[in-house]
């Protein structure tokens, strides 16, 4: 995995992991790989995959059964495509609509590229 500086590689891996989750490659109540073996595939401190699936588990898209090992939850790919669309909502949808009003464009501009 190539790491980009400009976030952390904690939320990098939760990123991706999502993904895998989203796409399906991940099943709602699969056994996640350990924190040890995550951490040796990917070439990172095990301290950061423990923060990965700290906060992952937070966020509930995980869950841990003690003594087993992390669990995707079950509702996890909704949870998921929720946060994003709000991320979308709140931090991308502003820009891309003043962009547009700068441009002088309209929805109905934008209907050609469906």
């Amino acid at each position: 995995m190539d790491f980009k500086k400009q976030k952390p590689i904690y939320q990098q891996i939760a990123d991706t992991l999502c993904e895998r989750i989203v796409s399906g490659e991940l099943k709602a109540d699969e056994r996640m790989l350990s924190v040890r073996d995550v951490a040796i595939q990917l070439g990172v401190n095990p301290n950061t995959v423990m923060r990965t699936f700290e906060h992952l588990q937070n966020a509930e898209i995980i869950y841990n059964k003690r003594g087993v090992g992390y669990f995707v939850s079950p509702d996890a790919s909704d949870k998921i495509l929720a946060l994003h669309r709000k991320e979308f909502m709140e931090e991308e949808l502003p820009a891309f609509l003043q962009k547009m009003k700068m441009l002088g464009l309209t929805l109905d501009d934008l209907k050609q590229y469906e």
